[in-house]
């Protein structure tokens, strides 16, 4: 059986770097194309020798149209606009695509549900097991506990992160939501400052830390009257978001054309 060939766009991002170098070392799949955006200082150069291995002959290009033709996935760790027009593609050509950028608005998401009906999209806010299984159990628990445990989300990441709250963060808030049966965008608090009142019963409050080089840590508080229930995750190296997209492009081929997330490759979907 020929190996799977996947494409990674953001090639020469901490991510992309990540994502060449597992491949490299992952039997079944092979690195077939290498994409950044147009004017980025390593386009035209190896990919390999970007992130860091012997020079493997493929060149980062500026240009998806021709890489994605010749392959069956493409990794997507980059910015909105870029994720969006590369869905397309991706639905053009009936292939998987694998989604990992946060910062995504409505209508960014609205875009990709529309390149689902001929494309496999896995998007999530986080690719790695242990978050994913965080939001099953956060879930679960938001639906046991009432209104009079309040739900908090802390989350801290590097200092370079552009995005806030982070897409790990709305991920569990969504999975909270979902567990009580309410509309996040309705019942979040993202900003809090000055006098601002006591807090409304039934909101999902979110906090954000920035600094250093945190990879990324969150925390799912239940706080009532008396007593607090703390859930964590601390991700101490991008190699687990790497090897959950990476599962999740081999979990998509083949697969019909449809919108996926990361409970539907590990199988937490009904949770």
């Amino acid at each position: 059986m020929a190996d799977t060939r996947l494409v990674v766009a953001g090639a020469s991002g901490r991510m992309g770097q990540t994502l060449i170098r597992l491949i490299a070392e992952t039997p079944g799949v092979v690195l077939s194309g290498a994409i950044e955006r147009p004017g980025a200082p390593a386009v035209g150069q190896d990919s390999g020798k970007v992130a860091g291995l012997e020079p493997n002959g493929v060149l980062i290009t500026d240009d998806p149209l021709s890489l994605l033709t010749a392959a069956e996935g493409i990794i997507d760790f980059t910015a909105p606009s870029a994720t969006v027009e590369l869905a397309a593609l991706a639905a053009q050509m009936r292939i998987v695509h694998v989604i990992g950028t946060t910062g995504l608005s409505k209508e960014d998401f609205a875009r990709l549900k529309a390149a689902s009906r001929h494309a496999v999209i896995v998007q999530s806010g986080n690719m790695s097991l242990g978050v994913n299984l965080l939001a099953a159990v956060v879930k679960r628990v938001a639906r046991s506990l009432d209104e009079d445990f309040d739900i908090e989300i802390l989350e801290m990441h590097h200092n370079r992160k552009v995005d806030a709250p982070s897409g790990t963060a709305l991920l569990l808030g969504q999975a909270a939501a979902d567990g009580r049966g309410i509309d996040l965008d309705g019942h979040s608090d993202r900003v809090r400052d000055g006098h601002t009142g006591a807090r409304e019963k039934g909101h999902i409050g979110f906090a954000t830390l920035r600094g250093g080089t945190v990879v990324g840590e969150h925390t799912v508080i239940f706080a009532s009257e008396g007593e607090r229930i703390e859930f964590a995750h601390k991700a101490e190296s991008r190699v687990i978001f790497a090897k959950g997209a990476l599962k999740a492009a081999i979990w998509g081929f083949g697969r019909k054309p449809g919108y996926y997330s990361m409970a539907d490759v590990l199988g937490l979907a009904e949770l």
